[in-house]
């Protein structure tokens, strides 16, 4: 059972490391992400470089390949039969580390807000959920993306180690992993959020304070 964990896992790596928006990117005549706007390779950035329609087909990209890495993980280890839900956690943690360190773009990705949104439903439904529900709230109000994002995650993470974890340590761990994964990644938006510099949706690229 154990190499099926192991295949799940990396299975999903691969698949993560498939940067959604460099393809769209590439494949429509775009920017290159890596030179524009953060310099990431995910939604946010796509819809900020490339415009909407460009943005959306990433978004929807990034979610779907996270998806993907969840079921299959399922898939591998039983979990569809009743089994264990370790094969979804493991290969959806291990999609966002390769979207975010992504092995065929030079280990350059997003911050894994999109792929980490499939992730959460497939593992823990309810707290995604609310979580989906907190960031839409806090996007609305502030216009602030990252804000959103951060807080989707870092609450989704105390929802889950607090009533679904059930005291078990390692799917506690998984949570906490998860959502330190975005807080590392938006370790930039952070700093400019704090000094009031991050920009809100709508603002151009040209206004962005670097």
């Amino acid at each position: 059972m154990a190499i099926r964990y192991i295949l799940a896992a990396v299975i999903g790596y691969l698949l993560g490391s498939v940067s959604t928006g460099v393809l769209v990117s590439r494949l429509t005549g775009g920017p290159n992400l890596y030179e524009v706007g953060s310099k990431s390779t995910g939604a946010s950035n796509a819809l900020r470089s490339m415009g909407v329609k460009r943005g959306v087909i990433t978004f929807v990209g990034d979610i779907l390949k996270a998806l993907a890495a969840c079921l299959i993980g399922l898939w591998l280890t039983g979990g569809f039969d009743g089994g264990p839900r370790w094969g979804a956690l493991i290969a959806g943690l291990a999609v966002v580390i390769g979207h975010n360190w992504p092995c065929f773009f030079g280990f350059k990705g997003g911050k894994g807000v999109a792929s980490s949104t499939a992730v959460m439903l497939v593992c823990y439904p309810i707290p995604a959920l609310i979580g989906y529900a907190i960031a839409i709230l806090a996007i609305a109000i502030t216009r602030w993306i990252s804000l959103g994002s951060i807080l989707m995650l870092v609450s989704y993470a105390v929802m889950v180690c607090v009533g679904w974890a059930e005291g078990n340590p390692w799917v506690i761990a998984w949570a906490i992993v998860l959502a330190a994964l975005c807080l590392i990644r938006h370790h930039a938006n952070i700093g400019r959020l704090l000094r009031g510099e991050e920009r809100k949706i709508g603002q151009k690229l040209s206004d962005e304070k670097k």
